[in-house]
Parts: structure tokens; sequence; C-alpha cells
């Protein structure tokens, strides 16, 4: 066998994250089955031999030495044995090399097809102990390749996976050979060719950074309650300290505010607001809508399914509790789960402030119409799951 195989080898070894000692055991198995088509009255006596080290491939067929006509491939007569071998006797074997050429197209179809399915095999078990742990958490990925449509090719551990432009943060712009930071969202097609899905846009991408970059929040001094996200533009987490000596919103800032700021640097200038969690409900309304201050918090109702609250703040504020396009006022009601009506101090409202309290109105209403869909999505998530848990066979069947 010439050194091209070997070459050949080590490249698909290499391109498959598989070591050469697996793969070659792999190609003795695939030749084998080559060899045992070929001659299907020696399946017990054909050896193959690699050793990649030596450059070495061969296959071997073990035969009798008889005395007379052999009645099968399993034989040799002693005249030919001593052909091979000038020391064979009869009773004795000597070992055939046999020509792998004489296998034919289908039976070299076969053992490459073989190999084909043992590499794929190898593959989905190499990425599923690769990220079965951590799905649903962040891992850090080099992006090697950026497409014209901004699809990114990234690296982790070897293994590429695909980050899609509708999962990439918005106005963020990804380099060839930079790190970055992605939140695994799922692992599909496990039993055949696992796809590992991932994410920059997620709300879970912020709460897996926080407990990364805050200790507290890790050793779970200090516990995320809630957290509400537009990529790209601003996020809010409320946070909470279940230790009175700790204060949770300085511990996520941080040192000369060192560890929020790493935090913006990961999610390119995205604007983090840490609200401090209360149990009471108004307390924590009020809070949500920082920076804008609140002068009363009227819970209209507190119902799992309909939470509704109006908010009175300063006329000269008004804008700023409303946010940009609403989005103060929506990433609040998110936060809080209230569907909120904001009003300004003076009951009288002037045409151009009710100008401006259209966009909290139209912000209320969305962010109503996705705290609907997401109940509606969690509850019918609940029945398929206890649907594929009554269709499922117990161990015993």
């Amino acid at each position: 066998m010439d050194n091209n195989f070997f070459e050949a080898l080590a490249a698909l070894g290499t391109e498959n994250g598989v070591d050469v000692d697996t793969l070659v055991e792999k190609v003795k198995s695939a030749m084998l089955k080559a060899a045992r088509k070929a001659y299907p009255d020696c399946e017990e006596n054909i050896t193959v031999e690699i050793d990649p080290e030596t450059q070495k491939f061969e296959m071997y067929l073990r035969q009798t030495v008889v005395d007379d006509e052999p009645i099968d491939e399993n034989e040799v007569n002693i005249v030919v044995a001593r052909i091979y071998d000038p020391n064979a006797y009869v009773g004795g074997f000597i070992q055939k090399r046999l020509n792998i050429d004489k296998f034919g197209r289908a039976a070299a179809l076969s053992a490459k097809q073989s190999i084909k399915g043992d590499l794929r095999d190898i593959s989905r078990t190499r990425i599923l102990d690769k990220f079965q742990e951590k799905e649903f958490d962040c891992i850090t990925c080099q992006v090697t390749q950026v497409e014209p449509g901004g699809a990114a090719t990234l690296v982790y551990d070897k293994t590429e996976i695909y980050l899609f432009r509708n999962e990439q943060i918005p106005g963020e712009v990804l380099r060839e050979g930079q790190m970055v930071k992605v939140y695994i969202t799922s692992i599909a097609n496990k039993q055949k060719k696992p796809i590992i899905k991932i994410s920059r846009v997620r709300k879970e991408l912020v709460k897996r950074l926080f407990e990364m970059t805050v200790p507290e929040i890790f050793d779970g001094i200090v516990e995320i309650k809630a957290i509400s996200r537009e990529a790209g533009s601003r996020t809010k987490i409320a946070v909470w300290s279940n230790d009175p000596n700790v204060d949770a919103v300085g511990a996520c800032i941080g040192p000369k505010r060192s560890r929020i700021s790493a935090i913006v640097n990961e999610l390119s200038g995205e604007k983090i607001d840490i609200i401090p969690y209360s149990e009471k409900p108004e307390e924590f309304i009020a809070r949500a809508l920082a920076p804008a201050t609140v002068l009363r918090v009227d819970i209209l109702t507190n119902e799992e399914k309909d939470r509704t609250c109006s908010i009175v703040v300063p006329n000269h504020q008004l804008s700023l509790a409303i946010g940009n396009r609403g989005q103060n006022a929506k990433l609040a009601a998110k936060l809080t789960g209230f569907k909120i009506d904001i009003k300004p101090e003076i009951d009288i409202v002037p045409a151009e402030v009710a100008e401006e309290l259209a966009p909290a109105k139209n912000a209320a209403e969305d962010a109503e119409k996705e705290l609907e869909a997401a109940a509606e999505q969690t509850e019918t998530e609940a029945m398929e799951e206890l649907n594929a848990l009554d269709g499922e066979p117990s161990e015993k069947e």
C-alpha cells in the first residue's frame, strides 16, 4: 500500500476529529467485511494488518497445508504452499497475502460505505459528548468566516457551528478571528446528525454572562429574578440579595463598573439597567421604569392572567418613562409581568403630550400581546410534554 493511503487516513482523522487508532480499527472492520464477501468460505481465516508508523497495510488468508487437492480456499497443496513458504509442511499453516484489487468494485464500495457509516456514528457521539452538558449554557467561540449575507461560522473545540443573521445582535459586525460568547438554545436531530443551535439575542445569554462575571450570583448570594431584553438596544435585569450585607446592584456593577462594563462590551455596547427587585409590586414596577421617576403606582388587577397597573409620572419625565418608540415601557412591562398604563401628573393632557403617550400605549399593547403569547406557548408546550409522556413506553414495556 502506497503512502497516499496513510496520508488520506491522517487527513480523514483530522477532518472528523477522530484519533488515528480508532480510525484504523474502523478501516480494519470495513476491509474484513469486504474480504469476507470476496472469500465467503474463509470468514474466520482472514486478517488485516494496518500499522501507520511503518505504513504497512496487508491482508492475509490463513490456509491449511494438505498433500492432495484443496477442497476450498481454506486449504492449499503442499507444492503451492512451499512457493510462499519453503518451510511449509503438511498439517501446518501459511499466511497467503491477498490482493486487495481482487475484491472488486462492489466490495470496495461496501467497505467505503461501512467506513462512512462508522465515521457518522463517531462524529455524532463526539458532538453529543462535547455539547450535551452545555445545552442551555454559554460558550466562547472564535469567528472563522462571515458570509456576505451575515451568517457566521464559529469554531468551538475544533467543531464548526453556525450563527445565523437573525440570531446575531442587531447592528453587530462580526470579524474573522474575533472571540464571542453564544448561548446554546438547543441540540436538534440528536439521533442522526446533531445540529447545535446558538444565539446572541436571547435574554438567557445575558443571564449566563452575569452568572459568569458576578461571583455573588454564581454562589447564590445574589439572585436574578427577571430579565427583559431588546437585543442590541437595552436590557433590564432585576436582582435580589439573599444576604442583607450584600448590595445586589453594587455586586453586579462591580468595582469601578468593571463587571457591568465587561458584560456591556461582550454585548457590543448594549445598555443594561440593573433593577433592585422588590416583593411589593408597586415598588418593583416603579423601579422597573428607571431612569424615569414614578410618582404613583396603582395596581388595577393582580390576577395570574390579568395583571394591570396605572402609573403616574411628572409631565416633564413622560418621554423618559415611555422611552424611544415605547421601549422603556415595553421592557418594564415584560420585566414585571404587568400591563402598564402611563399617565402624566396633570389630568388634562395637552395635544403634544397625548402624542407622546401614543408610543407608550402601543408598547403596553405589544407587551400585553407578548405576555399572552408566552402564556399560550407555555400551556401548549406543557400539553405536548404531557401527551408525549402518556404515549411513551415504560422501561418494562
